[in-house]
């Protein structure tokens, strides 16, 4: 196995002012504020890490697949206050992504999927790995597989 793949968190930077509206102007964005009730179950797409009991979240839509393609996709996406856009080191797929069922999906440059697949998080970097192999895959999306939701892009290292 080659773990020659990188994780990727969104850019932090469109959310920022989003946290500093009143609730109802929030309304606006279709953004809900929301505070972590417990450790596991608020994955931040901006941090690649699970908010804490008490952090500040917004819950709104992101357009995960924005290319004018049958695949261009959105959905909801939890993202927390104060954090910036992680990118992993080469080969690391976190807890974040471990401890959950994922949906591993495989695009090619046009931005058409190619090949998908369910699996455990442990087995992720395998998936990747095997995907990354085909010469006509330019790139992965991650989704939690229970809720359907877009948890990170990743790229060739």
């Amino acid at each position: 196995m080659s773990n020659n793949f990188q994780l990727v968190g969104i850019d932090h930077q469109p959310f920022q002012a989003l946290f500093d509206l009143p609730d109802e102007q929030l309304g606006k964005y279709d953004a809900k504020r929301c505070y972590a009730t417990e450790d596991f179950g608020y994955p931040c797409r901006i941090s690649l890490e699970d908010a804490r009991v008490g952090e500040e979240l917004l819950l709104l839509p992101y357009q995960h697949q924005t290319a004018a393609t049958p695949y261009r996709a959105s959905g909801p996406i939890y993202v927390r206050r104060g954090v910036q856009r992680r990118c992993l080191p080469v080969g690391e797929v976190p807890d974040y992504i471990t401890r959950r069922l994922v949906s591993v999906r495989a695009y090619d440059a046009a931005h058409l999927m190619v090949a998908a697949s369910i699996c455990e998080g442990v087995c992720a970097a395998s998936e990747i790995d095997a995907y990354f192999r085909r010469d006509e895959v330019a790139y992965i999306h991650l989704h939690n597989a229970k809720r359907g939701c877009f948890a990170c892009q990743v790229l060739r290292a």
